[in-house]
């Protein structure tokens, strides 16, 4: 990415950001901001970006049952590409240094989203326990980024407990969301046109789970996801599954 593209992501976020905070002061808390805002934010960085998002496996985004929503993390510019295919009734955990951001962090928050200081093991567990409620008593989905950083295209790093447990305490069901990777393409052409393809793969079911078998299905979200990145990076073939839509 080049400087007028991030001069350009920086022009085409200030409406977004405006428009975003007079929503979310005029309702706050509502069950909608998070998707209308993120879908101001992905209309004019796409645009600046020249790329589009591919949607694989639309169907399984979650409707009207809360699932806790897992996803790779590549860079900042994963906003975007959230921000394009963020469902009705969503709310994110993100990092507690958010909220600091001016206008976006009132945003974020006013969104009802969960911000988490993971370095303070305790203000990491009352975080978690307000997506737990976020799931249990509203009965919104939450979006989860387990691997706690951005990757910067090192490949999917190592998870962290939190999703999976709030998964299985609440026995909300697992959507997995794989992004392929960007980062290389942008480096080789960073004008585009670009395609990111977004897989969304089935729900994995958690009432019969407990805490115990937490460590497990971590391991399993993870391999599946590797799988299907390699797939998506045109590494290595997997079976196709679903049908596919075309967004923006």
């Amino acid at each position: 990415m080049n400087w007028a593209q991030k001069i350009g992501l920086f022009i085409a976020a200030v409406p977004a950001t405006f428009a975003g905070f007079i929503l979310c002061v005029a309702r706050p808390f509502h069950r909608g901001n998070n998707k209308a805002c993120a879908r101001m934010y992905a209309w004019g960085g796409l645009r600046v970006l020249n790329t589009r998002v591919r949607l694989e496996g639309w169907q399984h985004m979650p409707a009207e049952r809360p699932h806790v929503m897992v996803a790779n993390h590549q860079s900042n510019l994963d906003l975007y590409f959230y921000g394009q295919i963020t469902p009705e009734n969503a709310v994110v955990v993100g990092k507690k240094s958010l909220g600091w951001i001016p206008f976006f962090g009132q945003i974020f928050w006013l969104g009802g989203n969960v911000l988490i200081q993971r370095r303070h093991r305790q203000k990491a567990m009352t975080a978690m326990n307000a997506a737990n409620q976020a799931i249990a008593c509203r009965g919104q989905s939450v979006w989860i980024l387990p691997e706690g950083t951005r990757s910067r295209g090192r490949g999917l790093l190592p998870f962290r407990k939190g999703a999976f447990q709030t998964a299985v305490m609440t026995g909300a069901p697992i959507t997995l969301i794989c992004f392929s990777d960007y980062l290389k393409a942008y480096e080789q052409s960073p004008h585009g046109p670009h395609t990111v393809t977004v897989r969304v793969l089935p729900p994995i079911p958690t009432e019969h789970l407990g805490i115990k078998d937490v460590p497990d299905l971590m391991a399993r979200c993870r391999a599946l996801m590797i799988q299907h990145l390699t797939d998506l990076n045109g590494e290595s073939p997997v079976t196709d599954e679903g049908h596919e839509q075309q967004v923006a």
